[in-house]
């Protein structure tokens, strides 16, 4: 606890609660797929003396003066990101994955213009169109969905169909709850075929594009690609806005996040950004993004022998979406709540049309991520898997789930949060 020494002497109640976050952090088993660890370099980036400054603008062109080292450390992330994604301009500004959308509509768009995304009940993304956000009072929102929920396979036809008949200007690819990999291809065909930009979210996936164990939506012509910098990235939280080639989206997209969006970029957070996307280059990441996939098959197959009907079949990514309800007889929120007991924590999920609400839907979503940062591999995941389902199918029996919660917490402490990752 040497990193709060200061907080501790200074506000016990918050040095209370990150104490205990990081013990829930050390004893208990994330398998959020949207969550993960930093290492120490991240976390002393974050927590730098760059949190005290302000830098509207970018490098070479602020409004305040004494920008020497926050011009470098920017510089320095734009660069690493670009070089690790094969983009021509990035904006490494963006405080969140949510900002970076937006500030892509703002800067593609016009009010009233039209975006064809995926559905958020077949696993897209709120800030995707659905109603309940704010950014759908300024721009149309038009959806496509899978054709078969047990295969994941996207009804590109009827894609093709709306994009037609609505014409968008920009066709969205990106989900946050999809376990199968997308046809690039297809997309920026439908959205050439209607004149649109072809923009994919790719915050869920960025690490595994990163470290090359899956593809690169802009070696198939995706003309620009958003993203967080958490997640499988393995960086603070944060936004980013890759461009793949054209300037003009570039400056229309910087213009977008300052002055259009954001005041002040959280200089201490780019710093991170530069930090992770460092570790994303070393030799080891690439072991590691191909590792979440082989982590994730390895807990596919013992819900698949389990019985349990997954969306997709299965999964193709770090992520695997269960019909807990269907398969178990056990709501996503009841199921949540039983595995946060035993130490496991992941989200309840809705499912594609699915029967329940979404504060308590038939789902959960899990994943593999930060297991894989602790350096679990196919075997532990694959017990993993095999205590999720014991402690489903035996929710009521305490004596099995407290010797379930004694093996997890036995199994992190094996495996704990490393502090470096190169």
């Amino acid at each position: 606890m040497n990193f709060y020494d200061s907080i501790k002497k200074q506000d016990k109640e918050v040095f209370d609660a990150l104490a205990g976050e990081e013990v829930r952090e050390q004893e208990g088993l994330e398998l959020i797929p949207s969550e993960n660890y930093v290492s120490r370099a991240v976390r002393e980036a974050q927590g730098s003396v760059l949190t005290n400054k302000y830098s509207e603008g970018y490098p070479g062109k602020r409004y305040y003066g004494g920008q020497e080292f926050t011009d470098a450390v920017e510089t320095l992330a734009i660069e690493r990101a670009k070089k690790l994604f094969g983009a021509a301009f990035a904006n490494v500004q963006a405080h969140s994955g949510s900002n970076a959308n937006i500030a892509t509509y703002m800067a593609l768009l016009n009010p009233g213009d039209t975006v064809l995304g995926m559905d958020l009940s077949h696993g897209g993304h709120l800030t995707h169109g659905h109603p309940v956000t704010y950014i759908t009072k300024f721009f149309n929102f038009v959806r496509y969905k899978m054709k078969d929920p047990d295969t994941s396979e996207i009804d590109y036809e009827e894609m093709l169909r709306v994009a037609k008949e609505h014409k968008p200007k920009i066709v969205l690819a990106g989900f946050s709850a999809y376990s199968r990999e997308l046809d690039y291809q297809k997309f920026v065909d439908i959205a050439r075929q209607v004149g649109a930009y072809s923009v994919i979210d790719v915050a869920h996936i960025a690490g595994l594009i990163a470290g090359g164990a899956v593809k690169n939506p802009f070696d198939y012509g995706f003309d620009v690609m958003t993203s967080t910098t958490h997640k499988t990235l393995r960086g603070p939280r944060g936004g980013l806005i890759l461009t793949r080639e054209s300037e003009d989206i570039a400056k229309r997209i910087n213009k977008a996040v300052f002055p259009g969006l954001q005041g002040g970029p959280m200089m201490h957070v780019i710093a991170a950004k530069a930090v992770a996307f460092g570790e994303a280059m070393h030799p080891s990441f690439k072991l590691y993004a191909v590792q979440i996939l082989k982590n994730a098959k390895a807990m596919e197959e013992v819900f698949r022998q389990g019985g349990v009907r997954m969306l997709g079949g299965g999964t193709s990514n770090h992520l695997i979406l269960a019909d807990v309800f269907g398969s178990l007889g056990i709501p996503g929120k009841e199921a949540e709540v039983l595995l946060d007991r035993v130490g496991i924590t992941l989200n309840k999920n809705a499912i594609a049309d699915d029967v329940r609400g979404p504060m308590d839907p038939s789902g959960i979503r899990f994943g593999t991520p930060a297991a894989t940062t602790r350096g679990f591999k196919e075997g532990e995941c694959k017990r993993i898997a095999e205590l999720m389902l014991e402690a489903l199918k035996n929710r009521t029996d305490e004596q099995k789930l407290s010797a379930i919660r004694e093996e997890i917490r036995t199994l992190c402490l094996k495996f704990p949060v490393p502090d470096s990752f190169v």
